[in-house]
């Protein structure tokens, strides 16, 4: 098969992907109606009569949860509690795209295969097959780095602005809650899910490790140890933040150091594929020239 077919056929395969993807995952306004009211403190009036096609993607979302794998489904909530559980994507929706995505996209796969058949075309299309289970779970874990990485990235001046408060005469818990309250990332949320849990009445102690399980930063589970024995021992409070905002700061610093010193390795593959057989060409290519023209 022509490589342009292959390619072809690899960008229709995504295509059809991302398409169902969005209509699988598009908002539900139900969903959304739910979760305004509880926010408000409203109890909710549902309608009796149930929107059309409810029925139909509440039997899809139940066969895609008799269909996964009960091992996978805690590997899943993980992932999505890392990801900061977007209102989109939640967990019934995610098992429907990876129980409905890859028979689409083999279906498509076979009829093209009917029309040009050939070993390379049955690779792509078990290729496309099976990354079509796994595309999921790849955006998901993709997106928790990206919002573990922002965590990490500000936990260093939200400490700051806590021990500020604290110093000030507040509590560790409202200092918490103000930092949620003044924040607007992904830090401020979990702050805000964390003091939503206590008040539920989780202890400290498990609201605090939720709060690093959750996110899984090195460094917010470690602000999260040094709280927890902070609290059992009877430290200051104040002199934990100090210490660790101060190790944060450090931290980042270093890290934006070692970013630095590996700009020059990165660059040298590039340079050497890319811009000096470049140079090489336009250097030595007039030279060469003459020497062709004079033997002959």
């Amino acid at each position: 098969m022509p490589p342009v077919v292959a390619v072809a056929v690899v960008g229709l395969g995504l295509f059809v992907a991302v398409v169902v993807f969005s209509l699988v995952t598009r908002r539900d306004p139900e969903r959304e109606r739910l979760l305004a009211n509880l926010e408000r403190g409203l109890v909710s009036h549902v309608s009796a009569e149930p929107e059309l096609g409810s029925n139909a993607r509440t039997g899809l979302q139940a066969l895609a949860r008799r269909l996964t794998p009960p091992s996978s489904l805690p590997r899943l909530d993980r992932l999505l509690a890392r990801a900061g559980r977007p209102a989109a994507w939640p967990l019934e929706r995610v098992l429907t795209v990876k129980v409905v995505l890859p028979p689409v996209l083999l279906a498509v796969g076979l009829f093209y295969l009917s029309t040009s058949p050939g070993a390379l075309t049955i690779l792509i299309v078990l290729a496309v097959t099976v990354v079509s289970y796994f595309l999921p779970d790849l955006l998901l874990h993709s997106r928790g780095q990206e919002r573990s990485q922002k965590i990490g990235l500000e936990l260093a001046d939200t400490l700051d602005q806590m021990t500020i408060a604290v110093e000030a005469g507040l509590g560790f818990d409202s200092a918490m809650a103000r930092a949620g309250k003044n924040g607007k990332g992904p830090l401020a949320e979990e702050l805000v899910r964390t003091l939503q849990d206590i008040q539920v009445g989780q202890s400290r102690r498990q609201a605090y490790e939720g709060l690093a399980t959750r996110t899984q930063v090195p460094d917010l589970r470690k602000f999260v140890s040094a709280i927890t024995q902070a609290d059992k021992y009877g430290i200051a409070i104040s002199e934990v933040l100090k210490t660790q905002a101060a190790e944060m700061r450090i931290k980042r610093r270093q890290g934006a150091e070692e970013k630095a010193m590996q700009i020059p390795v990165k660059v040298l593959f590039p340079l050497m594929l890319c811009i000096l057989p470049v140079l090489f060409i336009v250097l030595l290519g007039p030279a060469a020239m003459d020497i062709v023209s004079a033997f002959s």
